[in-house]
């Protein structure tokens, strides 16, 4: 096998724009879990059947529901109920709400991880429910939880190639466009590679210096 750079340089172009969509899809769907986690997380708080069972029921179901099939799901089935999304949308969409089924559980753990007495002190003090919220109790669990947070960032980066299923050129699918097109599939497949062992690494430094800034 001969390596050809000339093949490199070629991709080069198409490389950049597979990664500033892969990154797009990357911030964009961790916003979309971390918002969301918190939100299902704080709800299975409320004391109300009514709310914690079909909350628990729609978390249960998407977690346990393969992300591709999702994908499928939000990209080709719901076009026949007239609801119909660009196809980078919808893969935000769907890598935000997989993984923010996750995040809920790392909430929920943040969450009942506060010492009892942060709750007792924000009642003697006559803190409103709000106030005691976003004053003790979210900043304590968040600071918790921060790296394991981070930790599904880098997951929900190995997972951005599965949008290549519903027409998204991240960077495996404009590296699959260039090698059908090309006839060379070494280069791009290796550029990609090692453009995500790259990342991966970069984001898995800043982890663990938030990690030790959050640790003082």
């Amino acid at each position: 096998m001969k390596w050809d750079w000339s093949a490199v340089s070629d991709f080069m172009p198409h490389f950049w724009d597979g990664l500033l969509v892969t990154l797009q899809i990357l911030v964009l769907g961790s916003l979309v879990s971390f918002g969301l986690g918190l939100v299902w997380a704080l709800l299975m708080r409320v004391p109300s059947r009514w709310v914690t069972w079909p909350v628990g029921v729609i978390t249960e179901f998407v977690r346990n529901t393969p992300l591709l099939v999702q994908l499928f799901f939000l990209f080709y089935v719901l076009p026949e109920w007239n609801i119909t999304f660009s196809a980078l949308t919808t893969g935000v969409v769907a890598i935000g709400l997989h993984y923010s089924t996750y995040t809920m559980q790392v909430y929920r753990a943040g969450i009942e991880g506060v010492p009892v007495g942060q709750w007792e002190a924000a009642t003697a003090l006559n803190l409103s429910m709000r106030r005691t919220w976003t004053a003790v109790v979210l900043p304590q669990a968040i600071r918790r939880v921060a790296p394991a947070l981070g930790n599904y960032v880098i997951s929900m980066l190995k997972d951005t190639p599965l949008l290549m299923a519903i027409t998204v050129l991240e960077m495996l699918g404009e590296a699959r466009l260039f090698s059908q097109q090309n006839f060379q599939f070494t280069e791009p497949l290796t550029v990609i590679g090692v453009a995500f062992i790259v990342i991966s690494y970069l984001a898995s430094l800043a982890l663990r210096a938030l990690e030790r800034r959050l640790a003082h």
